[in-house]
């Protein structure tokens, strides 16, 4: 839905709705060049997400309102008029795009300045992708750097939903940390300024590429682990492995309501083996990205992990989402991530 009453100028509205998104980021959202512009319904335009990365911009659309080559001009006009970005992306997620029975498209460049060398638009990215340049830029949350990388990782790019728990979390870690999920490092590093040794463990090998190149860039030293996260919590724990603080940040277990029960097991699974591993007075934060798993149905599985471990919980923040992914009132579909800083006696 984008409006209660007829729409008569479809593309006042969506300039109008654009340009009152980046008011609302630029009212709440501080100390970082990264970040989403447009939430979808978050932003009353379903279907259009829009992030930053410094002076890149990557686009999604994921309905068939939104897929017309009529509404892309819109809205890159829009978003060169506001920005005066190097280069805008769309990013094509083709799981969603063939649910949504969209047709079959390609990632490209919706508009690009004029460089030597680099695809115009319409034109496709460069077969392999290339990390070049002309495909690359710097960003930074919270004082900590990173590579972006336009042809590159999952979402858009990055997980800039996580931008304001990664802080939150540096807040109260201190020793040696673990890291599960890393990703491209974004916990990590964060953690990095105040623990004395991290721990980053992925299954993905680019992804801990792009988090070695993230932690030069930041000067840190820190460890990466490439192993499939539940079978290395089982190996640590029964080892008898200590931390002073672990992250979890798995991804999306539970992709639909039936998977729901198998979802609830792996964060059971996850938790217990973290909580096994921590040491006292230690740290654990527990996130989870599936709409399907409520913030009340990941309490009640860490505290049944708590009960198993023989383990005791103070709450000490229950997060979600950076405020520049809108939580909706009303529109339950709007808030997914759950993110629980918690200290384990």
């Amino acid at each position: 839905m984008i409006s209660p009453k007829p729409v008569g100028d479809i593309e006042q509205l969506v300039r109008e709705r654009i340009r009152a998104a980046v008011a609302y980021r630029q009212r709440f959202v501080h100390d970082t060049n990264a970040y989403r512009v447009v939430f979808s319904e978050g932003d009353f335009l379903p279907g259009l997400i829009v992030d930053r990365y410094n002076d890149m911009l990557s686009l999604q659309v994921l309905t068939q309102a939104m897929d017309s080559e009529a509404m892309r001009r819109i809205v890159v006009s829009e978003l060169r008029e506001t920005f005066q970005p190097r280069v805008i992306f769309e990013r094509v997620d083709a799981r969603v795009r063939k649910l949504e029975q969209l047709t079959d498209k390609d990632s490209g460049i919706l508009f690009a300045r004029k460089a030597e060398g680099f695809p115009q638009s319409g034109e496709p990215f460069p077969q392999p992708p290339e990390f070049n340049d002309q495909t690359t830029t710097e960003f930074q949350m919270n004082g900590v750097r990173f590579l972006y990388n336009a042809l590159g990782g999952q979402k858009t790019g990055a997980f800039l939903d996580q931008r304001e728990n990664y802080a939150a979390a540096a807040q109260y870690a201190r020793g040696e940390a673990l890291d599960v999920f890393c990703y491209q490092g974004g916990f990590a590093l964060h953690l990095a300024r105040n623990c004395g040794k991290v721990t980053g463990v992925d299954s993905s090998r680019p992804a801990l590429e792009a988090a070695e190149q993230n932690a030069a860039l930041n000067r840190r030293e820190i460890e990466w682990i490439e192993a499939n996260a539940f079978d290395l919590l089982r190996d640590y724990s029964d080892a008898g492995q200590k931390y002073d603080a672990i992250v979890l940040d798995p991804p999306a277990f539970a992709k639909s309501k039936r998977d729901l029960p198998t979802a609830l097991r792996g964060y059971k699974e996850l938790n217990l083996r973290a909580l096994k591993m921590l040491k006292p007075d230690g740290i654990l934060v527990s996130c989870s990205c599936s709409y399907h798993v409520g913030n009340a149905e990941l309490l009640d599985t860490v505290a049944a992990a708590a009960v198993d471990s023989h383990r005791i919980i103070r709450i000490l923040e229950n997060r979600g989402q950076a405020k520049d992914h809108p939580n909706l009132l009303g529109v339950p579909e709007t808030s997914y991530l759950k993110c629980l800083i918690l200290h384990v006696s």
